[in-house]
């Protein structure tokens, strides 16, 4: 891993042994993109792929000179006018109206690690050895602004992380109508645009298509990087597979309104942007103030998708979630919501700890109702202190029963949002985003607390403390059920509103940092009406979060499969439901239930005493697998091998860090008919080891597991014969376990 900086040439070069990435200072003082991709030697100069030629009509920087136009030049942070006609990475309003600006070369300094953005979540090293930082100071020298834009590189990733600080020097105050964190301006578009796309309970379901002229994006307006969009976009070559070719991938470390936007250009150069959505904001810099933009993630693969995945998976595993909990596999949990909704009491809640006791589980969850007076969903957010007449001795009473039964105790709260039926919107109707004048739309009966006022933050902050403080409780799920309408603050003039859904997320955070810095202990997770604040801002402070409120298992392949796009195993919540199933009505085998959660953070969501005997003594089975697995499972190597957007079936697996034990989930969703052989050809594993397959009871070595395939072929089609969880027809899956075999190593070296 190296920066250098080339002072003959001008040339700055980011590169390890996975990627380079290359700029140089114009002779403007702007800064040129050179290259960004596979590693390539280091050299004085790279002249020869600065491209500046004469083009027909284009605005030209220099009077006589008719090559140098900045609207044909690939750039680094790239402004509108001056030349340049695209879309810009930002944009400062000043005094006079003017739009124009001009930011050149001042310094720059290289050093080791990687720096803190306060008040923002971002990828981090613990030893300065790991990262290098290059910071870049420009300056509009008319308007005294700083622009300080920031690289960091990995040692071991192939992954670029940055991020751009406004510095207001002057005396006269200026708005920022934009500030992306990235910019990227790629020579060519031949890609194919991969992007994260659904709705409530289709959360993340993968979608690609070829760039074209134009404009290309995802984006979100609602307060929440959203279920509809995720921050992340890759481009991928055409020929790019799961297993090879190139792709770039791109993830916003934030949790609202993002733009991740690809411009095509009649020349067709692709200028990717990422960053806070500029329609909803607004900022203005007064002088001696500054703003710093939230993180983004580049991540160059030379080895297909899933090489991108990894890499984002060790980088966010690892150096973006943190804490306690960051390095620990995940406790088997029990959620009375869908066992009981808001319809329960003390009793109901300890039968069901007793049967989860009894079967190993570890944690009991209390969710949704045990608070203010609420029965349904229409009263009591804000009003966080126990139901005395669902649990008599409060929320410390239960925490204590249960733990006495050996189990943990966690707790649901959705502390952003109030009802006006509550207490506190009674004596504080103020602090509800609302338009003055105008209707306030709800969702879900519910109404958004204005996290952009530091009252209200502190207001919360300190009932969910007395809860925290009073009960031994281990595990939150942090809720989140309703996207922003009428974004309006009480609490600031005229002037700020357009900062308030930016102040709100730095509010979210600012809650976050200061309960898990107060209870280190208790592990978080994140949930947003399922999946609506899926994104690695939140990873930062939470190491899961709740991946969909679709518990179907056949809907939560496409969910997982597309959420491990970027991000890791241990990071997705995944439970087994009853069936039917209460988003879907699907019935579905309980060992396919659980061969799908598994691949998650597992747990189960349902009444366990309306099981029958024999569903669970399975539960008991399928928690003493996970429990022997889960290390491999949520910490292994994670490779997708067959898409469950293509395909009948679909399987991905995970392999141990030392290649000796990986666990393969294949689904089949409809029953063929007649059908033909089917072999899987896995990955991850040590071609020279034997691995004994489970279910097949046969021995392979890796290499033949990898290039012939793993049979998984059957005769039960249209007969009946062949069973797999004791069943066959639709909805079927099944797990192998792979384990080395000591005694059947091949030679390294074969004929």
């Amino acid at each position: 891993m190296s920066i250098i900086f080339h002072e003959r040439s001008k040339t700055f070069h980011l590169y390890n042994d996975k990627i380079s990435y290359i700029f140089k200072i114009l002779r403007n003082g702007q800064l040129g993109q050179l290259y960004c991709g596979a590693a390539i030697r280091d050299r004085e100069e790279y002249e020869h792929l600065f491209e500046a030629r004469q083009r027909p009509m284009a605005p030209c920087t220099y009077e006589g000179d008719l090559t140098f136009s900045m609207e044909h030049i690939k750039q680094e942070y790239p402004a509108y006018g001056s030349g340049d006609m695209r879309y810009p990475a930002f944009q400062i309003l000043q005094s006079n109206g003017s739009r124009i600006t001009d930011f050149t070369y001042i310094s720059h300094k290289i050093m080791e690690g990687k720096p803190e953005l306060p008040g923002l979540p971002a990828t981090y090293t613990e030893d300065p050895k790991e990262a290098q930082t290059l910071e870049i100071l420009l300056r509009d020298e008319l308007i005294q602004v700083d622009l300080l834009l920031s690289y960091s590189i990995f040692a071991h990733y192939g992954a670029v992380a940055r991020s751009v600080r406004f510095v207001n020097r002057g005396t006269e105050s200026v708005i920022l109508d934009q500030a992306m964190s990235l910019c990227l301006d790629l020579p060519d578009s031949d890609y194919e645009m991969i992007e994260l796309t659904g709705a409530w309970s289709r959360e993340r379901h993968i979608k690609e298509r070829r760039l074209c002229h134009g404009i290309q994006s995802v984006y979100s307006m609602r307060g929440c990087s959203s279920n509809n969009y995720n921050p992340f976009i890759a481009l991928k070559r055409e020929n790019t597979t799961e297993h090879d070719g190139e792709v770039y991938g791109f993830s916003f470390v934030y949790s609202g309104n993002f733009l991740a936007q690809v411009e095509v250009d009649t020349y067709d150069v692709s200028r990717v942007t990422m960053g806070i959505n500029p329609n909803t904001f607004t900022w203005e810099l007064k002088p001696g103030e500054n703003f710093q933009t939230p993180e983004a993630v580049m991540v160059y693969s030379s080895e297909g998708l899933n090489g991108m995945s990894q890499t984002y998976h060790e980088l966010y595993q690892k150096r973006l979630a943190r804490g306690e909990w960051r390095d620990q596999v995940r406790p088997i949990l029990v959620n009375n919501w869908e066992a009981t909704y808001f319809d329960f009491d003390e009793d109901k809640i300890l039968l069901i700890a007793d049967t989860a006791k009894r079967l190993g589980i570890e944690l009991f969850v209390l969710d949704d109702g045990w608070f203010g007076r609420r029965d349904d969903d229409t009263s009591s957010l804000g009003d966080w202190y126990p139901d005395l007449n669902k649990l008599p001795e409060g929320i410390k009473g239960i925490a204590e029963k249960i733990e006495k039964k050996g189990l943990k105790f966690g707790l649901w709260f959705e502390p952003e949002m109030v009802n006006k039926d509550s207490d506190l919107y009674r004596a504080h109707p103020d602090w509800m985003l609302a338009a003055p004048g105008r209707n306030s739309c709800h969702g879900r009966n519910q109404f958004v607390l204005d996290f952009s006022r530091k009252e209200v933050v502190d207001y919360i902050y300190r009932l969910m403390e007395k809860v925290l403080l009073d009960a031994p409780v281990s595990y939150i799920k942090w809720d989140m059920n309703r996207c922003m309408s009428e974004v309006y603050s009480a609490g600031c003039g005229a002037s700020d509103q357009g900062k308030v859904t930016h102040k709100y997320i730095l509010g979210v955070y600012d809650l976050y940092e200061r309960l898990t810095k107060k209870f280190p202990h208790i592990l978080f997770e994140s949930c947003a009406s399922g999946g609506a604040r899926f994104d690695p801002g939140m990873m930062y402070y939470a190491p899961q979060c709740w991946t969909s409120d679709d518990t179907d298992a056949i809907e939560r392949i496409k969910i997982q499969y597309g959420t491990s796009m970027v991000y890791p195993v241990s990071s997705m919540g995944a439970h087994v439901s009853a069936v039917p199933n209460h988003q879907v009505l699907r019935n579905t085998p309980i060992e396919t239930r659980a061969n799908v959660a598994c691949f998650g953070t597992f747990g189960y969501e349902l009444d366990l005493n309306q099981l029958s005997a024999e569903e669970q003594e399975k539960i008991k089975e399928q928690v003493e697998f996970m429990k022997t697995y889960r290390e491999v499972l949520q910490f292994g190597t994670f490779y997708r091998l067959q898409s469950p957007f293509k395909h009948n079936t679909s399987a991905w697996m995970s392999v141990s860090q030392d290649r000796r034990t990986a666990v393969v989930g294949y689904f089949r969703t409809l029953e063929p008919v007649n059908s033909g052989y089917t072999r899987l050809k896995l990955r991850g594993l040590d071609e020279n080891l034997c691995y004994h397959v489970t279910i097949n009871e046969t021995s392979h070595y890796g290499d033949e597991l990898m290039k012939a395939g793993l049979v998984t072929s059957d005769a039960s089609s249209g007969e009946n014969r062949e069973t797999y969880n004791g069943a066959n027809g639709d909805y079927q899956s099944r797990l192998y376990i792979l384990t080395a075999e000591d005694e059947l190593r091949a030679p390294s070296v074969r004929s």
